[in-house]
């Protein structure tokens, strides 16, 4: 029987806030980024984590992977399957990951990334650096999986605790919204034919030059089939970013503001597109979210991060088993 792992890829994040600068010449490949936006990064890092400055991500992250192996472990009988994990942008590089399996002796992985909505271009880098490295390891790299039951049920779960106590605090119907990260426009635009102006999102899944945004909105209806209570929600792109041209939307703000125009005291904000507490949780929608909301007369409850939610990890095993399947063998 040939040795089998899994491989989970996740963005990466600096241990601490003096570790920001070179983590983000690697999000940004060594480019120049400005003095203040550095700083600005800084600043929401020291507001967030145990200690401040402390973003749980790659724990969690840690964490998932021992939940998996040890669900794996559970059912199958023969070879243990241990599980490795990669980051993209900081410890533990993907490379380094790799590098490791091939010393270990891996000779077939399972590779997922914890991103669950497929960008070609961000996915692509991930695959790209699991790939470079994989020598002899064969990988199945699962390109996507933002239409797993598992998954939508297990944000369903945490949206329907939520939503119930909201609900019942304010004695009315709360309005829900689900968000991903904002990419830049230029990564999902399609190709606009002569003479032809390019087309934004949302544009039809045969007019999209790439599966995200579609995607996205995808997990959020399923999630929203799940808990009939959500008695209206929208869908927003969050956490923009600074510079490189325009990114995709609608904005958070935006959408609050619209809310707060149509009459609405309270929201309930649960985002698809992360399965663990980072930077863009703890900062993003605790504080600023937050704040932006107080400021239109609305409360903004968000649901609580998948983190180490048994569901995922079903979700996660039932993806692992599949890929070890493809290359053989059963698990």
């Amino acid at each position: 029987m040939s040795k089998r792992a899994v491989l989970l890829l996740a963005h990466g994040t600096p241990g601490t806030v003096d570790e920001i600068p070179e983590y983000l010449r690697n999000v940004v490949s060594g480019r120049p980024m400005p003095q203040h936006v550095v700083e600005e990064i800084q600043h929401r890092y020291s507001l967030i984590g145990e200690p401040k400055g402390h973003s749980p991500l790659t724990d969690l992250t840690m964490e998932q992977a021992r939940l998996l192996e040890a669900e794996l472990a559970r059912d199958q009988a023969g070879e243990p399957v241990r599980v490795y994990v990669g980051m993209r942008n900081w410890r533990p590089y993907i490379a380094d990951t790799v590098k490791q399996m091939r010393a270990d002796g891996v000779e077939a992985a399972a590779v997922i990334c914890l991103a669950p909505q497929n960008s070609r271009t961000s996915v692509g880098l991930y695959r790209r650096a699991a790939l470079a490295e994989a020598g002899p390891i064969r990988m199945d790299f699962l390109e996507g999986w933002a239409d797993e039951p598992l998954l939508a049920d297990a944000f369903a779960e945490r949206l329907r605790v939520v939503l119930a106590r909201v609900s019942v605090e304010t004695a009315a119907a709360v309005p829900v919204i689900f968000t991903a990260h904002s990419v830049p426009l230029r990564t999902i635009q399609a190709p606009a034919a002569a003479g032809e102006q390019p087309r934004e999102w949302p544009v039809s899944k045969s007019g999209a030059a790439d599966p995200y945004a579609d995607e996205a909105l995808r997990t959020a209806e399923m999630v929203a089939e799940r808990v009939p209570e959500v008695s209206a929600w929208k869908f927003a792109f969050q956490s923009q970013g600074a510079s490189g041209g325009p990114w995709i939307g609608p904005s958070v703000e935006e959408t609050l503001d619209g809310l707060a125009a149509e009459g609405a005291k309270a929201v309930v904000l649960q985002p698809i597109g992360f399965l663990c507490d980072h930077v863009e949780i703890l900062y993003d929608i605790d504080i600023a979210f937050r704040e932006h909301a107080a400021k239109l007369g609305m409360r903004l409850e968000r649901s609580e991060s998948l983190n180490g939610s048994p569901l995922l990890t079903k979700a996660l095993a039932k993806l692992a088993r599949e890929g070890l399947g493809r290359l053989g063998g059963t698990v």
